[in-house]
């Protein structure tokens, strides 16, 4: 009697201590289309088909005013913020490309690591997520879980597989051109996963061919995901899994022809096409009440400049490298000392060299005064600040709040400039017809945001909510910690 009560005793402790009783679905899917404005939802809601965009409206639950709360709008950032519910501030991922320990790296670059899936001395694959500072929803999974979930994310861009994935991930993969398959690191695995080497036999490209710019990118995407699941039996284990993925070429292809025309609407009918596959896919595999998924976007576009004009209507490009040549020889007349004092302008961040300042016995501070003195000057900036100094500035307090939340004291530079609405990061040309992103406007800022699946309402809101509060609703959804640097708040309307 005594042992049976003992062994009951220790299953009910080893049921609470695995979590068991606790509702979660078998598999969590996190989407992100890179560059996706809010109102794509419905510029081509009727071209849309029922099986996908439409069915996550139709289904699910759309947070219809989800905005991004930081600056710079860009991928590494937003895929980051998206994952871990936080900001550059605490995140550490500053920009696609920053400035640390004095050299220029990406949000991924790793040397300690090499290709994996293709030549090791490829650079493509000595990438990892050790720049990131935060912890992932998939990183908290793995805690909850004794590491017992599966964790897994792929995209055509590195930034966009390796930071949604998080420090944990079992696999991260990313489409390599050079090798014309996907490969991953060293971080990782050692080799390859033997279906995956057949899937890239039985998928590879030329050498050189770019899948950032074709609608095949979007196609091979969601092929390589619905093999991960297939291939890995994600939500097929004792524990609930995770997989995220990444659309990139809708960015490539908006910078490229703009967010209207012929290409533009292409890439979205085939992302439409591929999503329906893929949650038909999900329904089969895994079930259509076992899966939570959710689809945002890393950040949005501003319309281009030239189009914009054609219309009467406000808008142009910030050029940074005639600012940095006209800021550099105007520091070296007022200093007397001719020289490089901007080491390189990246989106809206400005980067002084500390050591040539130094060297010439120069006071930082005066120097950065002097310099947002003559950048104010420039009718594209609607303000200029010194990092330093934000808080104390004449700023709207939105902005404010943008600009310090995506301020990463150790990465981002030393002086921020806020370009005039409808401007964007990047020249434009009279014969230029792309666009770009970085600013704080809604083209830039205001990203959809749709749940769909297990335990979610239908219907929407059109409270303000944040491109943090991802993080900290899938989390709350499944009963597991948020993220360690997270700044969101969870928001209930989609499950209550």
């Amino acid at each position: 009697m005594r042992k049976t009560m003992l062994t009951l005793i220790l299953s009910l402790a080893m049921s609470w201590a695995w979590g068991a009783g606790i509702e979660r679905p078998k598999l969590v899917v996190g989407i992100a289309v890179d560059q996706m404005r809010w109102d794509y939802l419905y510029y081509y809601y009727d071209k849309y088909g029922e099986g996908g965009l439409k069915r996550l409206l139709n289904e699910g639950f759309s947070c219809e005013n989800t905005m991004i709360n930081y600056i710079p709008t860009v991928t590494a950032i937003g895929h980051s913020s998206m994952w871990t519910g936080s900001v550059p501030a605490f995140t550490g991922i500053a920009g696609n490309n920053f400035i640390l320990n004095g050299k220029n790296v990406t949000s991924v670059t790793d040397t300690t690591v090499h290709s994996v899936g293709s030549d090791v001395a490829n650079r493509a694959g000595k990438a990892s997520p050790r720049n990131l500072l935060a912890n992932t929803i998939g990183d908290q999974l793995k805690l909850a879980t004794d590491f017992k979930s599966k964790v897994m994310s792929v995209a055509i861009k590195d930034r966009a597989s390796i930071l949604p994935g998080g420090h944990a991930a079992d696999a991260a993969f990313w489409w390599d051109a050079k090798a014309g398959n996907f490969i991953t690191s060293t971080y990782y695995v050692d080799r390859l996963p033997f279906w995956m080497e057949k899937f890239n036999r039985e998928n590879h490209t030329q050498p050189g061919f770019d899948l950032n710019t074709s609608n095949q990118g979007v196609t091979m995407t969601f092929k390589m995901a619905a093999e991960i699941v297939m291939r890995e039996h994600l939500g097929h284990h004792e524990q609930t899994d995770l997989l995220a993925m990444s659309v990139s070429s809708t960015d490539a292809i908006g910078h490229t022809y703009s967010t209207r025309g012929k290409e533009n609407y292409e890439v979205y009918m085939q992302l439409d096409k591929e999503l329906a596959n893929f949650l038909r896919m999900l329904d089969k595999e895994v079930g259509s009440g076992n899966y939570l998924l959710f689809l945002s976007a890393d950040h949005g576009a501003v319309h281009n400049g030239n189009f914009l004009n054609s219309h009467h209507l406000p808008g142009g490009g910030y050029d940074s490298g005639p600012i940095v040549n006209g800021l550099n020889d105007f520091l070296g007349k007022r200093f007397g000392a001719e020289g490089k004092y901007v080491k390189t302008a990246m989106d809206c961040r400005i980067y002084l060299d500390h050591d040539f300042i130094d060297g010439h016995g120069l006071n930082l501070d005066v120097v950065k005064q002097e310099a947002v003195s003559w950048l104010r000057k420039d009718p594209q900036f609607a303000y200029v600040a010194d990092y330093d100094a934000v808080g104390s500035e004449s700023i709207p307090q939105f902005l404010r709040e943008r600009i310090i939340n995506g301020r990463n004291r150790h990465r981002s530079g030393d002086l921020v400039v806020i370009l005039q609405g409808s401007h964007m990061h990047g020249k434009v040309g009279p014969d230029y017809k792309g666009t770009s992103h970085g600013t704080w406007n809604p083209d830039d800022s205001h990203i959809p945001l749709l749940f769909m699946g297990w335990k979610v309402k239908k219907g929407s809101t059109n409270r303000p909510v944040f491109m943090t509060d991802i993080a900290p609703t899938v989390c709350a959804m499944l009963h597991i910690q948020m993220p360690d640097c997270c700044i969101g708040n969870a928001i209930e309307e989609v499950w209550k």
